[in-house]
């Protein structure tokens, strides 16, 4: 009699829980895997540098080009004065460059190619994180389903509640903050940092923007008012070079005066240079 009432109460109890779970639905969240890889500054510089090799290839690419065009357009305006054992050579040459042009593409740009293998190991350490990541969370937060939103054309529509890219960024940041610790002290604010919750984390890091707006205002207005003290003492420096400029100018006009005076007065009172010459020619005549 007791077996059977227990059986009863673990029966009822089971689908009193069966109710609940169905009752509660799934619980579903999202992440947009492009936006993560655009706020990783690590894959943004290596994607830099991929595209600066991309172009680079497709530079090559269009050389080979541009050279079998010429290859072609001198067959054609020499053909009629070519034999055709030239012309058979010609367009060989011609063949050989192509086929150099097309496996240079292909191992590029083609499957497997350079760009696709460097692209998945840009990738690939970033999507292990982020999946490691995804699988913390779902675990934590008892979600049933986590989907990729970027790479799923099935979503048309998910509300921002159910995002938790910035969750994911969030642990990614706090690896990158672990591995850039170089004292103690950090790593047990770093430590520190981890056992707090998004919402007292969000409030410290408004009140760090805050004291960081605040010191680059501060900046802001030294940097002003030491542009208006330079700007005042070069204001100063010119205007007392002009004085001091002018005071000798004065002083050499003085000193040119009296050396004048004094050269006149030489010459008997007479203007420098008057006199002589004249004096020299008429004694020449009465001669």
């Amino acid at each position: 009699m007791k077996t059977n009432k227990l059986l009863l109460f673990l029966f009822i109890f089971c689908c009193v829980i069966l109710t609940a779970e169905a009752q509660r639905g799934a619980r579903i969240g999202y992440i947009d895997m492009e936006y993560i890889l655009e706020s990783v500054p690590e894959y943004q510089e290596s994607a830099t540098q991929l595209d600066g090799k991309v172009q680079r290839w497709k530079a090559d690419i269009e050389k080979m080009s541009k050279e079998i065009d010429q290859m072609k357009l001198n067959l054609s305006n020499e053909r009629v004065l070519l034999t055709t054992e030239l012309i058979e050579e010609r367009e060989e040459d011609i063949k050989i460059k192509v086929d150099e042009m097309l496996k240079y593409q292909q191992d590029r740009f083609g499957p497997n190619g350079d760009l696709d293998i460097q692209r998945r190991q840009l990738i690939q350490p970033i999507q292990d994180q982020v999946f490691n990541i995804v699988q913390e969370i779902a675990e934590n937060k008892k979600y049933d389903y986590i989907m990729d939103r970027s790479t799923d054309p099935s979503i048309l529509f998910a509300a921002k509640r159910n995002d938790i890219s910035e969750m994911v960024l969030r642990q990614i940041n706090r690896a990158a903050k672990r591995e850039e610790v170089t004292n103690r002290r950090e790593k047990k604010e770093v430590e520190k940092r981890e056992e707090l919750s998004l919402e007292e984390e969000e409030a410290i890091t408004e009140r760090e923007e805050e004291i960081e707006a605040k010191k680059e205002e501060r900046e802001a207005i030294m940097e002003e008012r030491r542009r208006v003290r330079d700007s005042i003492r070069a204001a100063r420096k010119a205007e007392f070079d002009a004085r001091r400029q002018k005071l000798l100018e004065e002083r050499q006009a003085r000193r040119d005066s009296i050396m004048n005076a004094r050269k006149n007065r030489g010459n008997g009172g007479l203007p420098e240079g008057d006199g002589t010459e004249e004096e020299e020619g008429e004694g020449n005549n009465e001669e």
